[in-house]
């Protein structure tokens, strides 16, 4: 089987390969402490092991409650936020078929999101859109109380009971939620919700591998056990005792931190298959909240090409020199489309008649990394070698495990995110949240 692999060499001349040998040393150590479960945030490291400790029995269990909404369901709502959401959507974007809302038959629910936003007429949107459906949902908090997924449950719930009874409702509605803890799981329990958990080890950007993630890929129809296993060969590439030479998430952590300490403050992740796009942005939660933090970290940013160097390319190609590119590249698509001729050739495309348009998409690929690297901004290649469950398993459990090197070569504790609690604490003194009196009389004194 085949495997992910990297590629830096478009970034040498901006560092050297000796700069970033240099950082085996404390890339070992980093490695260490994630499997010694000796650095900052080890009460998170549930991750680490995660794709071989997975069992049959665990995977089976999960396949078969997904059957059950899949055979009652037209659609299924997944009510998340961040990593509860984040994990699946990339992936379903991914695999699925581009179009499937316009579908007017298909094997398999819908997927449609909700709790990721405050949005009122989101919500008023998708509430028309079920009635008259057979819905479910998949409620994921490990809380209960984010407020987010908190107000779209409530909206939803009442609008599933109004349909199909209170009955039939706690039949189609699924909680993954805390085992023991939480305002969902104490509704879970009284109401008689299948369950399934979000383990405590696991942060929620991380946990796409978890039932998080898993359950709502499983009721889309993709397969969980390929998913898995591409993760759990990425686990024993990047195992412990892999050479830093080989290991390509030391290799790719070492890369970009020496790229950032350059100056270059700013990574673009970029892609030439548009299918990636949530990719990118699960990525873009994964490294800014990781990392993001004691002001130190490089921003996260994502673009899709080539759609968006008629858009952002200018920049990319001659803006601030603060920058760096890792472009995922694709080896094989799904599917074939070749390009015909045409008599009157008034778009001058004849010369491309005959050939595949994946061929002119990776011209494409390879004409802007090379523009690219002439502008001053340096290069690094993922190649995948196709858009599968497998190898998107792969990517995920890649990233996950650079990321976790990666923060400790900042010197930061890469699990843990205390500056997202700021704007709820705003949010809830303005809105008059019980506990949050002195909060909201500052607030209204600096509002003045």
């Amino acid at each position: 089987m085949k495997s992910i692999t990297i590629n830096i060499d478009k970034t040498l001349g901006f560092v050297t390969q000796e700069q970033i040998n240099a950082w085996e040393t404390k890339a070992k150590a980093s490695i260490d402490a994630l499997h010694n479960s000796s650095g900052a945030g080890n009460d998170f490291l549930g991750w680490l092991h995660l794709p071989s400790a997975t069992t049959d029995e665990q995977l089976t269990a999960i396949e078969q409650a997904a059957g059950r909404l899949r055979s009652e369901c037209e659609i299924v709502v997944v009510i998340g936020i961040g990593g509860s959401y984040l994990g699946s959507k990339a992936v379903l974007e991914a695999l699925n078929n581009s179009f499937d809302l316009l579908l007017k038959e298909r094997k398999n629910p819908l997927i449609l999101y909700a709790g990721h936003q405050i949005g009122e007429d989101y919500l008023y949107e998708l509430s028309e859109t079920l009635k008259g459906k057979q819905f479910g949902l998949i409620n994921i908090s490990k809380s209960g109380t984010t407020t987010e997924p908190a107000l779209a449950f409530r909206i939803l719930k009442k609008q599933l009971e109004d349909t199909v009874g209170p009955d039939k409702a706690r039949q189609r509605i699924i909680a993954v939620t805390d085992a023991r803890k939480g305002a969902l799981r104490t509704l879970a329990d009284q109401e008689g919700y299948t369950t399934f958990v979000i383990p405590d080890n696991v942060g929620g950007r991380f946990s796409v591998l978890t039932p998080v993630g898993l359950l709502p890929i499983a009721v889309a129809g993709i397969s969980i056990r390929e998913l898995v296993a591409g993760a759990a060969d990425m686990e024993k590439a990047t195992a412990k005792d892999i050479p830093f030479a080989d290991n390509i998430a030391a290799i790719y952590a070492a890369t970009r931190n020496e790229l950032y300490r350059k100056g270059m403050k700013t990574e673009i992740l970029a892609n030439f298959h548009p299918k990636l796009h949530y990719i990118a942005e699960w990525w873009k939660q994964l490294y800014g909240e990781s990392e993001g933090k004691e002001n130190k970290g490089i921003f996260p940013a994502a673009v899709d090409l080539t759609t968006d160097l008629h858009s952002m390319g200018q920049w990319i190609q001659e803006g601030e020199r603060t920058i760096f590119e890792t472009v995922i590249s694709v080896g094989d698509p799904n599917h074939t489309v070749v390009i015909p001729t045409d008599q009157a050739d008034l778009d001058g495309l004849n010369f491309l008649a005959g050939k595949r348009v994946d061929e002119v998409n990776k011209m494409a690929e390879l004409g802007t990394s090379l523009a690219h690297v002439d502008g001053g901004v340096p290069n690094i290649r993922i190649s995948i070698p196709a858009v599968t469950p497998y190898y998107i398993g792969q990517l995920f459990y890649f990233f996950e495990k650079a990321c976790g090197i990666s923060g400790y070569l900042l010197g930061v504790n890469p699990f843990d995110q205390p500056g997202v609690e700021a704007y709820k604490k705003n949010m809830f003194a303005l809105l008059n949240k019980p506990g949050y009196e002195k909060e909201s009389e500052a607030i209204k004194a600096r509002l003045q």
